[in-house]
C-alpha cells in the first residue's frame, strides 16, 4: 500500500514537472532560439537575433505572466482558480493583447513574415481557444505542442530540410505532455486531443507555404 502511494506521488510529481517545463508561454521564445541555432537563420547578425529574441521574450513571457499575476492579486485569486473554465477568459485576453503588441512591434521592425508568422500562429491558436472555452476546457499545453509540430512541418517545406528526427522528438514530447495533463486531472483525453489538433491546424494554416497566402498578406 505504501509503495503504491509513493508511486502515485512520484507519478504526479513527474507530471507536474513536465507541465511546468513545457508551459505554452515558453514556446515562442524556444522556437526562435531553435530557428537561430539550427536553421539557415543562424547566419543573421548576433545583434539582430538578440533584438528579436528579447522582443519575443518580453511580450510572450514577461508581459503575460506579469499581467496575469497582477490580475490574480487584484481579484484575490489563487493560481489553481484560474484553471476553472469560467475564470480563464481574462488570462486569455491579457495574453492575446500582449501577443498582438508583439506582432505589431515585429511588423514595425520589418521582421520577415516567416518569423512574425510564429507569433501570428500562436495568436490565432489563443483566439480559437478563447472561443472554444465557451463550451469546453481544452488543453492549451497541447495546443502549444501541436503548434510546434505544425511549425516544424511548415518550416521544413519552406527551408527544404528533413524534419523526421525533430518530428519524432516533438511527437514524443507531445505524447508525454498530454499524458501528464491527464494524470494531473486537468484535462480529459478529448480535451487533450482537440487542443493538439487546434494547435497543429492553426500553425499549418499560418506558416505552411501551401496555405498561408492570406496570412502573408496580413504580415506584409
Amino acid at each position: 500500500m505504501e509503495n503504491h502511494i509513493k508511486t502515485d506521488r512520484t507519478l504526479l510529481g513527474v507530471a507536474r514537472f513536465i507541465s511546468m517545463v513545457f508551459t505554452p508561454f515558453t514556446i515562442p521564445t524556444v522556437t526562435f532560439l531553435v530557428l537561430f541555432l539550427f536553421s539557415y537563420l543562424r547566419i543573421m547578425p548576433v545583434q539582430y537575433k538578440l533584438i528579436v529574441i528579447g522582443l519575443v521574450f518580453c511580450f510572450t513571457i514577461v508581459m503575460p505572466v506579469l499581467t496575469i499575476y497582477l490580475f490574480r492579486k487584484i481579484h484575490g485569486l489563487a493560481p489553481q482558480e484560474l484553471g476553472d473554465r469560467k475564470k480563464r477568459y481574462m488570462p486569455y485576453l491579457l495574453t492575446i493583447i500582449s501577443y498582438a503588441f508583439c506582432l505589431l512591434m515585429m511588423h514595425r521592425l520589418n521582421i520577415p513574415w516567416y518569423m512574425s508568422g510564429v507569433i501570428l500562429a500562436a495568436l490565432l491558436i489563443m483566439i480559437v481557444f478563447l472561443l472554444l472555452n465557451l463550451k469546453w476546457k481544452i488543453s492549451e499545453h497541447m495546443g502549444g505542442a501541436g503548434g510546434v509540430i505544425g511549425g516544424l512541418v511548415s518550416f521544413s517545406s519552406l527551408f527544404g530540410y528533413n524534419p523526421v528526427s525533430w518530428l519524432c522528438f516533438f511527437i514524443l514530447v507531445a505524447g508525454v505532455l498530454g499524458s501528464a495533463r491527464i494524470t494531473l486531472g486537468h484535462h480529459k483525453l478529448g480535451e487533450v486531443l482537440v487542443g493538439f489538433v487546434v494547435g497543429l491546424l492553426c500553425s499549418l494554416l499560418v506558416l505552411h507555404p501551401m496555405s498561408n497566402f492570406f496570412f502573408r498578406f496580413i504580415l506584409l
